[in-house]
C-alpha cells in the first residue's frame, strides 16, 4: 500500500497532471507524468524541503464493476509501491487503467506500467 503522503487525492491535482503532464499509453494503462519544476525543492524563503512524489489512479466503470475496479486499483497500487522510488522527487503521476487491465495478470500490468513509466520519464525511448 502506498503511504498517505504519496497518494494523489485532489481533483485539481489529477486534472493538472493529466492536462500538463507527459502522456504514455500502453495496451493496459496510460501514464500521465508531471515532473517537478527545477526550483520545486525550494520554498520562497530559500529553505530546501523534501518534495514528495505522489501517485493517483483512475479506474473507470469501463474497466468493470466495483469489485473488478477495486481489484485493478489494488494491483496498480501494489505495483507502484515498488516503483515509486524510481521517480524523481516531487513527481506527480496519474495511472489510468484501460478496460483490458481487468483481465490482465499482475505480471502483464507490471510490464505495461514499467514501459509507460520509462517512456514518460524519457520520451526518446519508445520501447
Amino acid at each position: 500500500m502506498l503511504p498517505p503522503v504519496s497518494r494523489l487525492t485532489q481533483r485539481d491535482d489529477f486534472a493538472a497532471v493529466i492536462r500538463n503532464g507527459r502522456r504514455s499509453g500502453r495496451s493496459l494503462v496510460v501514464a500521465h507524468l508531471l515532473a517537478p519544476p527545477a526550483d520545486a525543492d525550494r520554498e520562497p524563503d530559500g529553505v530546501g524541503t523534501a518534495a514528495r512524489t505522489q501517485v493517483g489512479f483512475v479506474v473507470s466503470k469501463a474497466v468493470g464493476g466495483a469489485v473488478v475496479r477495486h481489484r485493478v486499483a489494488r494491483r496498480l497500487r501494489h505495483l507502484m509501491r515498488e516503483r515509486i522510488d524510481q521517480l524523481p522527487p516531487g513527481t506527480r503521476l496519474v495511472v489510468r487503467a484501460l478496460p483490458r487491465s481487468a483481465t490482465a495478470s499482475s505480471e502483464q500490468l507490471g510490464v505495461d506500467v514499467d514501459r509507460a513509466l520509462r517512456t514518460a520519464l524519457n520520451p526518446s525511448s519508445r520501447r
